[in-house]
């Protein structure tokens, strides 16, 4: 069929349900129809998706109970994904004594046979507060809310948002804390919003960020040219009612405050079906532009991976364009699941922020906050803001629009004088934003920090070296000076939601992130894929983490496994100890025989991965100061040879760079000869070699030793232990 013919066949087929493809004043070449990877997610109805909920909430207080939560903590399921292998993966909000509780959050995986293999937590184990009465009122509280807030000026308390009693749970130590809401002067206009979290005893800061999670900027109006747009025929006209996308209405603020977009809003409604002029003298050509981004990016996520909508439900958000005066900005808010558009200022021309990757970025901020919902500061923010980016950026390429084609610039259509917003192959080049990761990456502001998400996804997709993508010139430089061939961004886009739905939680930081994008690569393209290899080598580029083995299997493989955690499978036989081990029970298939343990270490608890076999170690994982030891005596040292000591080692961490905080030393009858830290995070475990030579023919007792800080959890995960 020509694309004609198909045209018109899609507009008759729409007129049967009450929806009109409508010609603007422009049109677009045809989305590209090359195959996309998923990322293992099959399209589940509303309700079958609702069933799956209420089955979660079923499950949630055995699910409590088996992770080891209090009496006063409740579980409430947030969203299922399903993957197309029958495996399940339940997000779940927390809650203590009825207080919702910021960093609760986590994520439990179960394989097909509804087994639970592992679960990934912003605040691994139990949480305790001394009381939920606070010392400070919610008005005091509101006080020193304006007093703090850092990210706007002349700020005031929030007139109907107030200050709400909260557990704070991002540390290692939860407090009883209140969360309020500021306005002020900011980067968003004389409306901007802060939200500032408080030590509910003493009014102390624990956190501030910014309310409105959106691209500093400005459209270009008619940025996307001759487009098709969804509508809505009623029985005297027309309206920007996108039935076809959840119903997705964009209408006129009217210049409404960005705290009420809705306040003055009116639907934009006309007798025929052609809007816009392509100028900004018609309020409609900004309409125009965001009807048809956010129906490429809801396409974007629907054709790729199978998610309906920023919630995944099938519901559409509701797009205010003409927000405020002079505002350059657009953003997403979570609080009335709606986007906002501003008109730009003299600065920029007045153009509309509009433009396609705008829209993509906005409502993949939504996506997000549906999801692993990433705190909007520190290393986390930086994440939320590189996610935006990085799916704004697929949706352009998505889109194949010839008057916008793909590239890795972000806001390149926004007529800055900088000529884009961002640019993902080198995030230095506007003399702000980082490009390789730095201790005080947790302290930069989050559009600067994201800089470090948006270079890493740029060459995992991409690789090293100078190319021309979209018409502009890209050059992919790295932080270490390697050099390797990308896997694609399809694939990368696949690994990259694949974390954040699955693997990422509120507190992830970058090397969190890592360890979620390696076990995104190896359930979609196996655990010693080149894909992962690469996903590896893109993060060392960037300066987070190391670069894994290369399995020396070539050109990466696009088929995908169907292992639910990312952990290294165990061998078909269990990986017994080796023969000749002198160990007692090395593997601990036989529960704590021959060992002796400060604390229950030994276990079989399918929460978390066994290297073989169904029993290990997990020692520490308090998120306080701790120490524990595991240990076995009267070994006998082989008086042959060069006796050695293996394990197997996984270590799981919510510290973010190289700095030992948490550690995990091998003792060897009081001495230690060997040290691993949270700075060995791995996505699975790794096996660990230490010389025994110096103990030949010799009786030893052999020590693992784990010492915990006060702040961020260390997990240290121990099998398969064999001396010979």
């Amino acid at each position: 069929m020509s694309r004609k013919n198909a045209l018109a066949a899609a507009v008759a087929a729409a007129l049967t349900l009450g929806t009109v493809t409508v010609l603007a004043t422009q049109s677009t070449a045809a989305a590209s129809s090359t195959a996309r990877p998923g990322a293992g997610f099959k399209a589940v109805s509303a309700d079958v998706r609702a069933e799956a909920l209420r089955t979660a909430d079923r499950e949630a207080a055995a699910v409590a109970k088996s992770l080891g939560f209090g009496a006063d903590e409740r579980l409430v399921a947030k969203d299922v994904l399903l993957d197309t292998d029958g495996a399940r993966h339940v997000r779940y909000d927390r809650t203590y004594r009825g207080l919702p509780v910021i960093g609760g959050d986590l994520v439990v995986h179960y394989d097909s046979n509804g087994k639970a293999t592992g679960s990934d937590q912003a605040h691994p184990g139990a949480i305790k507060v001394a009381g939920t009465t606070p010392k400070l009122s919610a008005s005091d509280a509101s006080a020193a809310a304006v007093r703090h807030a850092k990210h706007v000026k002349n700020a005031k308390a929030g007139a109907s948002d107030g200050s709400t009693l909260v557990v704070y749970a991002v540390g290692k130590v939860p407090l009883l804390a209140y969360r309020a809401t500021v306005t002020g002067d900011g980067e968003a206009g004389a409306a901007s919003r802060e939200a500032v979290i408080l030590d509910a005893a003493s009014g102390a800061p624990l956190d501030q960020y910014e309310l409105h999670q959106g691209v500093t900027g400005t459209g270009n109006g008619v940025t996307a040219g001759q487009v098709s747009i969804e509508t809505t025929q009623t029985g005297s006209g027309y309206t920007l009612t996108d039935a076809s996308h959840g119903g997705t209405v964009v209408y006129d603020s009217y210049n409404s405050s960005q705290s009420n977009p809705k306040q003055n809003a009116r639907a934009f409604t006309k007798s025929t079906n052609s809007w816009g002029t392509g100028t900004t003298s018609s309020r409609e050509s900004a309409a125009v532009d965001a009807s048809y981004g956010l129906a490429k990016t809801w396409d974007f996520y629907k054709n790729t991976f199978n998610r309906s909508g920023i919630r995944n439900d099938g519901r559409g958000a509701p797009a205010y364009v003409h927000v405020d005066t002079g505002l350059l900005n657009a953003f997403y808010d979570d609080s009335c699941f709606c986007m906002s558009f501003g008109d730009g200022s003299s600065q920029n021309g007045n153009t509309p922020v509009t433009a396609l990757d705008v829209a993509g970025h906005e409502m993949s901020h939504g996506v997000t906050a549906a999801t692993a919902n990433l705190n909007y500061s520190g290393e986390s923010g930086g994440l939320n803001e590189a996610t935006s980016d990085i799916f704004g950026t697929m949706v352009e390429f998505y889109a194949d629009n010839a008057n916008d084609p793909g590239d890795y610039f972000i806001g390149e259509k926004l007529n800055m004088s900088a000529g884009s917003l961002r640019r993902m192959d080198n995030p230095a080049s506007d003399g702000s934003s980082l490009g390789c990761w730095t201790s005080g990456a947790g302290s930069v502001d989050v559009h600067y920090s994201s800089g470090i998400g948006n270079h890493f996804f740029y060459l995992a997709a991409e690789g090293t070296g100078a190319k021309t993508i979209g018409g502009r010139a890209h050059n992919g430089t790295t932080c270490n000076n390697d050099t390797f061939t990308g896997i694609g961004r399809d694939k990368a886009a696949a690994v990259w939601y694949r974390a954040l739905t699955t693997y990422m939680t509120s507190t992830t930081n970058y090397a969190s992130a890592r360890t979620a994008t390696l076990n995104a690569a190896s359930d979609l393209y196996g655990a010693n894929s080149q894909e992962r290899y690469l996903i590896s080598k893109a993060w060392a580029a960037v300066s987070v983490g190391t670069a894994l083995p290369d399995p020396g299997n070539g050109t990466p493989t696009p088929t995908p496994t169907s292992s639910p955690t990312g952990s290294p499978s165990p061998s078909p036989s269990g990986s017994p100890s080796p023969s000749g081990n002198a160990l007692t029970n090395g593997g601990f298939e036989q529960g704590t025989a021959g060992w002796t343990q400060s604390a229950d270490d030994i276990t079989s608890s399918t929460l978390q991965p066994a290297h073989g076999g169904s029993w290990y170690a997990a020692m520490m994982g308090y998120g306080t100061n701790a120490t524990e030891s595991l240990s076995q005596s009267n070994i006998a040292v082989p008086s042959s040879g060069s006796p050695k000591l293996t394990f197997w080692l996984k270590v799981s961490t919510q510290e973010s760079g190289y700095t030992a905080y948490d550690t995990l030393k091998v003792n060897v009858n009081g001495t230690t000869l060997a040290t691993y830290s949270n700075a060995n995070a791995s996505a699975g475990y790794v096996q660990k070699t230490v010389d025994l030579s110096a103990y030949k023919g010799r009786s030893v007792k052999l020590e693992f030793a784990g010492t915990e800080d006060t702040y961020l959890t260390t997990i240290f995960l121990v099998d398969d232990v064999a001396i010979g």
